[in-house]
């Protein structure tokens, strides 16, 4: 739980700073997800908002 609140933490922090802020953002959010439902709901939808994002960015492909 503790590990999951730092990435998060960190990962909130490079989003203004230079690194991979939405990755660090991402990993916590799996590692809390495995004990918290919040955290498992906003990484789905932050998931299926990353997916209808990419399918708006590619050409060709079916956004839904």
């Amino acid at each position: 739980m503790v590990f999951g609140f730092t990435l998060l933490a960190i990962g909130i922090v490079m989003v203004v700073t230079p690194g991979p802020g939405w990755l660090v953002i991402f990993s916590g959010l799996a590692v809390l997800a495995a004990e918290f439902l919040w955290a498992r709901r906003l990484l789905d939808r932050l998931k299926s908002g990353a997916g209808r994002v990419a399918g708006v960015l590619r050409p060709g492909s079916d956004p839904s």
